[in-house]
């Protein structure tokens, strides 16, 4: 149906569709081909090197898995923020990446883990790295006979996690501003959200945590200044490593937040 009817809208959860089911009325007369009887799409998966979403994933199933909560521990942190159990049940990774909100909060932290996006039509299998797959907003890299069946993870070893939010309240809130950090060995990852028509990374953020230069919010620098230092620091600020008055860099393992196997991640309400 896809391949014969370019105006049909596949749908997974439908989480998005219907938040805005009443404004948008010219939707109403749209072909939407529901995705839920696609058993073979819903489970994650482990593999020595990855770990695979599948096209059908929820957040809450990301949520339930332990091994996700140790490796991948923004997942969950970020699958905790998207709204309300009901949603977290109902909402897919992949209807969240092909939503193309640039306020999304999955798609900061699969992007700062370098997820790699699988697309599938009749004229076989693509693979899109998910920092490539935007290319405007609302845009993306993908066809409309094209699924996503699978979102795929490298497993790798992370000296630094964090997922930082800023919204109206601490909970079940459209991000103002979003922030993804990771540190591997393949470098570090820098993911904005809600600061430009489509989530994406800050290279030259990263080439300054690479380099080890000291970063500071403007806020921080109009601060020393003046004279004057707030108690209150940006969420930024909280999140990038080098960003504490121009100390070295200390890379937090994933963990320290009183207990183990949590990563710090905050909310901020503004």
């Amino acid at each position: 149906m896809l391949a014969s009817d370019g105006a049909a809208i596949p749908i997974a959860g439908g989480t998005d569709l219907l938040v805005h089911w009443p404004v948008r009325v010219d939707a109403h007369d749209r072909t939407y081909v529901d995705l839920s009887q696609l058993d073979a799409l819903k489970p994650l998966s482990w593999t020595a090197d990855e770990l695979v979403l599948g096209g059908l994933t929820t957040y809450w199933d990301v949520i339930r898995d332990a091994r996700a909560a140790r490796e991948f521990s923004l997942l969950g942190n970020a699958a905790r923020q998207v709204g309300a159990i009901q949603i977290q049940a109902r909402g897919t990774w992949a209807g969240n990446i092909v939503n193309a909100s640039p306020a999304a909060d999955g798609v900061p932290v699969l992007m700062a883990y370098d997820a790699v996006v699988v697309l599938e039509s009749r004229r076989g299998r693509e693979e899109v790295p998910l920092d490539r797959f935007y290319a405007g907003y609302k845009e993306m890299k993908r066809r409309p006979d094209q699924l996503v069946v699978a979102i795929r993870i490298p497993r790798r070893h992370y000296s630094y996690q964090v997922f930082e939010k800023v919204g109206a309240r601490r909970a079940q809130a459209i991000a103002k501003v979003g922030l993804a950090v990771t540190h591997s060995g393949a470098g570090w990852r820098v993911v904005a959200a809600s600061v430009a028509p489509t989530i994406r990374r800050c290279p030259a953020i990263e080439r300054l945590l690479e380099s080890g230069t000291p970063i500071a919010s403007p806020e921080a620098v109009a601060g020393h200044r003046s004279g004057r230092r707030s108690h209150r620091r940006h969420p930024f600020e909280r999140a990038l490593p080098h960003a504490r008055d121009g100390a070295p860099a200390v890379s937090r393992p994933a963990g320290v937040l009183g207990k183990a196997g949590v990563t710090p991640t905050r909310r901020v309400a503004t």
